[in-house]
């Protein structure tokens, strides 16, 4: 459980970093349109962070730590994949890497499946 507590936290300092980048240090130097792409990836970067909350608090509730367990790393790769080929496709605009951002929102829906799933047999 610390483990996600500590993946979580790590994870809303980091979007709430990069939002204040993205706002202040991209600003000029970016198109709009690639502002608003990287405020997507802070947006689902902090929601997820908030999910590894929740797998962390749940740990201690049900049963289901396995699944439990996968949903955290699966929250974690989603947030990699989706929120990190977002940020890179700002900052370089190679285009190809929004083919990656799928595999996170994948990676995120997995986790909120499994989470679904703890919650039913718990």
């Amino acid at each position: 459980m610390n483990l996600f507590i500590i993946l979580a936290a790590i994870n809303a300092f980091l979007a709430v970093a990069l939002g204040a980048f993205g706002a202040h240090g991209l600003e000029g130097k970016v198109s709009e349109r690639m502002i608003e792409i990287w405020k997507t990836g802070v947006t689902y970067q902090m929601f997820h962070a908030g999910g590894l909350f929740v797998v962390a608090l749940l740990m201690e509730r049900f049963s289901s730590t396995g699944l439990l367990n996968t949903a955290g790393w699966s929250f974690l790769i989603g947030i990699i994949l989706f929120s990190g080929s977002l940020y890179i496709l700002t900052l370089s605009g190679v285009k190809i890497l929004g083919a990656i951002t799928p595999l996170g929102g994948v990676a995120f829906l997995i986790g909120w499946v499994l989470i679904i799933v703890a919650a039913v047999k718990g």
